[in-house]
């Protein structure tokens, strides 16, 4: 590899190109995607790229994408989780009513309705994991069961509103009004790329292995830099830094910290690597099968409140099956695999900025909101069938490849049995 970038343009290009046979695409399409769209709606309302709008938008992206967090740690396993809308949705009934109708205080009631959800998707890991019963039909069931309990919980009136100035309500509509909170975190996020991708290259160069050079590290980082400044001044000239999307930053970190640099996470890409391989090497699949699902409920529950906290209002269409759609959509076009074994939580900021800008940017241009399902549902189909010859070629490139994932056939994915 460092004699192919030795050879320099035509190097560096052999070698982007064997990083997609191996690696799949990643988040190049969605990069790519989210430059044209900001382009197109720029130059038909110059309003799309002001300080208030982009300010909207990073607040907007947070329910759903905390959502599509969650279903990453799914995907990541090659199965899905129709359970998602239904549990955001549920979570921020059961706070408003716990808050509301019973007096409890609003951290008490967060952390129940969190709870709640998380030992829900236990339960569905569980079904899946130790039942062998598929991952999508037990996650519908819980859809199906989660959306009537949750109307129940509403009752008659089918909404429920609680404190616009709580705890809950100040999510989305709190800023960090001092221009210096922006320019911190922008500073902060620079500063740490740069020694993580250090101490990952000297990792390497020590395992011998392919490793970044000082002047590359330098210009992912600049360039890096740039956008995070950037983004920042933009935010100073609205309200300043959004505690909504400074949550959200810091829940993705953490949670990309996990999956990349923990044992855990090394075994769920293991596991949605290749099933018996990760069996034979002594993994507990069935515990990380729960973990994953109980992530994703977990995730659809904060979600659920975010977007509960924009309009301080519970209903029963806070759980429509366009979460579950768009939130599938933003994982997938950010760049994780519907086969499993790739993807990273930054994959769903990636995604959702792209469906949220397209929403936004229609919502300015007055076309109608049925256009904009339209054009995610293309978008998102383009990023399937990218994802599909990204995994044929790897297949061609290296042949059994993926042999070892399904053992069973296509009735045993992941979850034909017991473990």
């Amino acid at each position: 590899m460092r004699q192919l970038r030795a050879q320099g343009v035509r190097g560096y290009l052999a070698a982007w190109r064997r990083r997609q046979l191996t690696e799949g695409l990643g988040p190049a399409p969605a990069v790519l995607a989210l430059l044209l769209i900001w382009t197109v709606f720029q130059i038909l309302d110059s309003n799309f790229l002001s300080p208030r709008n982009l300010s909207n938008l990073s607040v907007d992206i947070v329910g759903l994408g905390l959502i599509a967090t969650g279903l990453v740690f799914v995907l990541l396993l090659g199965e899905i989780d129709l359970s998602v809308g239904a549990a955001s949705g549920l979570s921020a009934a059961l706070f408003a009513v716990l808050n509301v109708r019973h007096g409890m205080s609003e951290p008490l009631a967060v952390l129940c309705a969190v709870a709640a959800a998380c030992a829900a998707g236990a339960l569905h890991g569980y079904i899946f994991a130790r039942l062998g019963v598929p991952a999508f039909a037990v996650t519908l069931a819980a859809a199906l069961a989660w959306n009537g309990l949750m109307a129940a919980l509403l009752g008659g009136s089918g909404t429920l509103s609680f404190d616009d100035e709580g705890l809950v309500a100040k999510l989305t509509s709190h800023h960090f009004g001092h221009p210096a909170a922006a320019y911190s975190l922008a500073a902060l996020a620079t500063g740490l790329y740069f020694l993580a991708a250090r101490r990952r290259s000297r990792a390497q160069r020590a395992s011998g292995t392919q490793s970044s050079s000082v002047g590359e590290i330098a210009a992912r980082t600049a360039a890096l830099g740039l956008i995070a400044f950037a983004a920042a001044a933009v935010l100073n000239q609205y309200q300043g830094l959004p505690l909504a999307f400074l949550l959200f930053l810091l829940i993705v970190a953490g949670l990309d910290y996990v999956l990349r640099r923990t044992a855990y996470g090394r075994q769920v890409y293991a596991l949605g690597g290749s099933v018996e391989v990760a069996r034979r090497a002594g993994l507990n699949v069935a515990a990380v099968r729960v973990s994953v699902f109980a992530v994703s409920g977990t995730l659809a529950a904060l979600g659920g409140l975010f977007l509960a906290s924009r309009t301080s209002t519970v209903g029963l269409s806070s759980a429509p099956v366009i979460l579950l759609i768009s939130a599938i959509a933003a994982a997938v076009i950010g760049g994780t695999s519907l086969f499993g074994g790739r993807g990273r939580t930054w994959s769903a900021l990636l995604g959702i900025l792209v469906i949220q800008s397209i929403a936004s940017g229609m919502a300015l241009l007055g076309i109608p909101a049925a256009i904009q399902l339209v054009i995610t549902a293309g978008v998102l189909l383009i990023a399937v069938i990218a994802d599909s010859l990204a995994r044929h070629a790897r297949l061609t490139h290296t042949p059994g490849a993926d042999q070892d994932r399904y053992p069973s056939g296509a009735g045993g994915r992941l979850g034909s049995g017991t473990q």
